[in-house]
């Protein structure tokens, strides 16, 4: 396999493995890892409200979510029918979906609290369009289906994306009357278990006000408004949204510290970079005298996929494809590795070949020839070894710079060395076949560019044949109603 090819195949794998990552496994991770039932974490195996199986029997489970606000024509000023309002409200649609059935659903609530904001401009949008926005609230949640009108039970709280505040409600009642219409009352009490909620329209709460977080509102008005709902419980809790961002706030009154929890909004095109929800656990048995307040409702935020980190990463990823593709070298990294490798031969044979030099010198330098007189009268040299101490590489090296005569071991070292990096450079060379190759006076920059093109356009169609697929597979999985 070539390495264009094996780069193909990896890239292949990396998108694969990303698009099964950000559109389908991200969003179980709130029920595998990162959230639960606080319940559970809170009880332990010596609590005698604990059964057999592991998990408190006396509490029931309550899914809270804030704030889908559904987008619309009001949203980013786009036309009603424009291609561009519908991409984005797929999208966004499709997240809500995806968070509700992946992460939430999955927890097996028995209650599921709506806070308010439906829409996003609920009190604008005409009889027609309102319906549109309501059927797409219904396929988001799952509540046209008859599975979670059996199993769970729904309540929803207005908000003033969906009526709007005192002000407009005076002057379009029928906003609130089909609200009610389709919701129910604005104002009601309903019981979960042994805890009883309230649910108020914080719009009305006092006309010339805001709503949501408490903290808004005057203290005089919050205590005379809603001062019989705080007495009412030595433990109370307020649940709201409205700013589309997580906080907690504790406020003071006459029956004691109440706590808000104001929820952040479950979708990703409303400001907050991480959308959640919240899961409750709602006592279903009378406190004992040793249990204390805070046990009759506990509550656990939980983070939803970072939905616009997942999009800057496919971006990224896009733009490393195709550089990688752009750049890669024609005959892959094993070039490189083999170019390390000849380079690494070349060196330990010049050590080698330095070793033998330096060793022939030394037995040169070592040894003095005696002159021996023959019987006919002629001179022969004879070597006589010399006893002397070790000397130094440095000294050594001296008298040999000072020695201008090449011996015939300088010889064999030259020619050695000019075969070592002649045997490199045509290792080198034997990476690349000359015969695949135009003739070289014929190459042109152009054409060395067209190539690549042509090869990196090719290794494209290839990635996108098995991951487009798989990625509108998940997309119509999770959009068709099941």
């Amino acid at each position: 396999m070539k390495g264009h090819e094996k780069l193909t195949l990896l890239l292949c794998l990396i998108w694969t493995a990303t698009i099964l990552y950000g559109e389908m496994f991200s969003f179980y991770m709130p029920f595998l890892f990162s959230c639960s039932w606080p319940h559970l974490s809170s009880s332990s195996s010596s609590n005698p409200t604990m059964n057999g199986k592991g998990y408190a029997a006396d509490y029931v489970k309550v899914a809270v979510i804030a704030d889908p606000q559904i987008m619309d024509k009001t949203s980013l000023r786009l036309p009603s029918k424009s291609l561009a309002l519908e991409f984005v409200q797929f999208y966004t649609d499709l997240f809500m979906r995806r968070a509700f059935f992946s992460s939430i659903l999955p927890f097996k609530p028995e209650v599921i609290l709506f806070l308010g904001d439906y829409f996003d401009g609920g009190p604008y949008l005409s009889d027609d369009e309102w319906q549109e926005s309501l059927s797409r609230l219904k396929h988001m949640f799952g509540l046209n289906t008859e599975e979670i009108h059996s199993t769970v039970k729904v309540y929803h709280l207005p908000g003033n994306h969906d009526i709007g505040y005192a002000t407009l409600q005076t002057h379009k009642p029928e906003v609130v009357r089909r609200y009610e219409k389709e919701f129910g009352s604005r104002n009601y009490r309903f019981m979960v278990g042994k805890v009883e909620f309230v649910a108020v329209d914080a719009q009305t709460v006092d006309g010339s006000l805001t709503l949501h977080p408490l903290q808004r509102i005057k203290k005089e008005v919050l205590l005379q408004q809603l001062g019989i709902l705080l007495a009412m419980s030595h433990q109370v809790i307020v649940l709201s949204g409205h700013d589309h961002d997580q906080c907690t706030v504790t406020h003071e009154s006459k029956g004691g510290p109440v706590t808000e929890h104001t929820l952040g909004t479950i979708s990703w095109q409303q400001g907050n970079l991480y959308p959640s929800f919240m899961l409750l656990s709602a006592r279903n048995s009378p406190l004992s005298d040793t249990s204390l307040p805070e046990e009759a409702v506990l509550t656990r935020l939980c983070f939803l996929p970072m939905q616009t980190h997942i999009y800057i990463w496919y971006i990224v990823l896009f733009v490393l494809t195709i550089l990688s593709l752009l750049l890669w070298p024609t005959s892959g990294l094993s070039f490189c590795y083999h170019r390390f490798d000849d380079m690494v031969e070349c060196v330990r044979k010049l050590i080698n070949i330095y070793r033998d030099e330096t060793k022939e010198k030394n037995e040169d330098e070592n040894c003095e020839y005696e002159m021996i007189w023959g019987a006919d009268g002629s001179m022969h040299l004879v070597k006589k070894v010399l006893t002397q101490p070790v000397t130094r590489r440095n000294d050594i090296g001296a008298v040999e710079r000072g020695n201008a005569v090449m011996r015939a071991t300088a010889k064999k070292s030259v020619n050695q060395l000019t075969e070592v990096c002649l045997s490199m450079e045509t290792n080198a060379d034997s990476e690349v076949d000359p015969k695949k190759l135009p003739p070289r006076a014929s190459k042109s920059q152009a054409k060395v560019v067209i190539k690549r093109f042509v090869r990196t356009f090719r290794m494209l169609i290839l990635i996108a044949a098995v991951n487009v697929p798989l990625y509108m597979m998940l997309l119509f999985k999770d959009w068709i109603d099941k």
